[in-house]
């Protein structure tokens, strides 16, 4: 039984060799010389192989196609992640960017300064009722900061404020605001005078510009600059800008609102001015402080 079965196969692969081993034979000589038997074969022959060729080229393209994606979409995701590797540099690089030029406009404001100053970090701001202050750290330590210095803030966009409590390394700045701290004041293009003080409102960074007179020019948008009086502030920082002016028709002053120059709100450095400015006080000749309320 087992002798048939191997016999039957061995005839039926003699059967399929030998016409391909004759094919193969026929097709390397001219065709043109071809028997009747091998055109029909050849004829035959020519759809199946046509289909496999077919077939073998779609399963080739689409298997590239699928290493073409999976390589591609490998491609875009380390893309991805080097793109927001770039993004984040560029971002830190900005950063570092604007720091440099403020870092380096407080060394041009602290060299231009005929006072000794010694500059501070921000680390923290609070806002109370009628009293507003910001706590910094000194990148120095320095005698002549004490509890009841009071010494001007200044940034490289003018005033802070007044410097208060004293606890190592840190101090308290009272900001321009706050409404029991006050600054001489001239309006830059006219020369008016004038002491700011802040409008205690704890919705906007406001101050009020107590005693200029009727008759002095003042217009909204005027920038509001220290006058030197007293010595305590360098003269010609620039305060505040005026956003309203009101003038009634009695009286003997005028209502001035200005906003600060500097943002108080994002305060990150400052100097504190720790020796007595030796320029000239910016004040109109022939006048001296402020009147005083009535």
């Amino acid at each position: 039984m087992n002798l048939k079965r191997y016999r039957d196969v061995a005839i039926v692969l003699l059967a399929l060799a030998v016409p391909f081993w004759f094919l193969r034979y026929s097709l390397q000589r001219d065709p043109r010389q071809l028997s009747g038997p091998d055109k029909l074969i050849v004829r035959v022959i020519t759809p199946v192989q046509y289909a496999a060729a077919t077939l073998a080229r779609g399963l080739s393209n689409v298997f590239g196609e699928y290493v073409y994606l999976v390589d591609v979409k490998h491609e875009n995701m380390n893309l991805a992640g080097e793109n927001a590797r770039l993004k984040a540099q560029v971002r830190k690089l900005e950063r570092l960017e604007v720091e440099n030029r403020r870092l380096r406009g407080l060394l041009d404001l602290r060299n231009q300064l005929t006072a000794d100053v010694v500059s501070a970090q921000v680390i923290a701001k609070d806002t109370l009722e009628f009293f507003r202050v910001a706590r910094v750290t000194l990148d120095r330590p320095s005698r002549d900061i004490t509890s009841d210095a009071r010494l001007p803030v200044i940034t490289l966009d003018g005033v802070v404020g007044v410097t208060g409590k004293v606890a190592g390394d840190q101090v308290e700045v009272q900001l321009v605001v706050d409404a029991g701290e006050g600054v001489d004041v001239v309006v830059e293009r006219s020369g008016a005078r004038g002491m700011l003080r802040g409008t205690g409102d704890q919705s906007k960074y406001l101050c009020q510009v107590q005693y200029v007179k009727r008759t002095d020019e003042v217009e909204v948008g005027d920038l509001l600059i220290t006058s030197g009086v007293g010595r305590r502030f360098p003269s010609g920082i620039p305060v505040a800008r005026v956003t309203e002016v009101v003038k009634r028709d009695f009286g003997e002053f005028q209502t001035v609102t200005a906003e600060p120059t500097v943002d108080l709100s994002r305060l990150e450095e400052v100097l504190i001015v720790v020796s007595p400015p030796t320029g000239k006080a910016v004040a109109r000749e022939g006048e001296g402080a402020p009147p005083a309320p009535r």
